[in-house]
């Protein structure tokens, strides 16, 4: 996972220190190259404990491990499709097409790297055995819940998706073990979703968390974090872009799930055949 995604991703929930090292990271990754920790916090104005605490709460053991992973990051950087700009109130149909399509790249390729195998290989297990689950999102990730609710159905799966906070808290105390809650939200601080979590733990129940990178409410809590990234800088592409990346997450599970189940694929192509007859007719 790059070096630059995980700052980007933590980037809100940073002290004032850590913000001034990221952003320095972001925007003259190269000098790093040549600075010693001690240098590099008389750069940026912090102490050399800052910078410690801040390669470490990236995940790294020290400031000589997270010099290497911006190096690799800077080397990586030429592939990674770039956010050019904001759409603002004047640019042409052409310019926001450009836009939204460079937003949409950069957040998609984003919240591919934030999404390790491992994490996603387990989270099809927990659904391959789960004998009910249910989406939970509120707002915009209530759509995209809907959405994975129906493709699980096409394989066969017992999933629903219940918009209404309430009834999905009803729902969850009726769980045990065995039993999954896939819960979505952008910032991982929704509070209706982190009391269906919490109700799911506490009931033994499996959670898969899909929120943003780092701690939070929600995915404290799950058995498996999967992560979504949206472009925080421009308001009015946030919610179009959270729900671009939390779709692309809940479609890399369902392909995963059609490849590894025969019995899925049947059932997928038995409904789409009913579908379509239905349309002929």
């Amino acid at each position: 996972m790059s070096t630059f995604v995980k700052i980007k991703a933590l980037r809100q929930s940073l002290s004032s220190s850590e913000a001034k090292l990221a952003d320095f990271t972001l925007n003259s990754a190269n000098a790093i190259r040549n600075l010693s920790s001690v240098e590099l916090a008389k750069v940026v104005g912090v102490s050399q404990s800052s910078v410690v605490k801040f390669s470490q709460k990236l995940g790294y053991k020290g400031f000589p491990a997270f010099k290497l992973a911006v190096i690799d990051a800077l080397n990586d950087e030429s592939s990674e499709p770039k956010l050019h700009g904001k759409i603002t109130l004047n640019d042409s149909l052409e310019q926001i097409a450009e836009k939204l399509l460079s937003s949409k790249l950069a957040v998609l390729t984003e919240t591919k790297n934030l999404n390790e195998a491992p994490a996603v290989e387990k989270a099809v297990e927990l659904l391959k055995s789960a004998k009910r689950i249910l989406i939970c999102g509120l707002g915009g990730s209530a759509l995209v819940a809907k959405d994975f609710s129906y493709k699980l159905q096409k394989l066969g799966m017992p999933a629903i998706a219940e918009p209404d906070g309430h009834a999905q808290l009803a729902y969850v105390a009726t769980f045990s073990k065995g039993d999954l809650v896939i819960a979505i939200s952008e910032s991982g601080m929704t509070r209706e979703i982190a009391e269906v979590v919490k109700q799911a733990k506490k009931n033994s129940s499996s959670v898969i968390s899909v929120t943003k990178f780092g701690s939070n409410l929600v995915a404290d809590s799950a058995d498996v974090k999967l992560y979504s990234v949206a472009e925080g800088e421009s308001v009015r592409l946030s919610s179009i872009l959270a729900r671009t990346a939390q779709d692309f997450v809940i479609d890399i599970l369902f392909i995963a799930l059609t490849q590894s189940s025969r019995q899925g694929r049947k059932l997928l192509e038995h409904s789409n055949e009913v579908v379509g007859e239905f349309k002929n007719n």
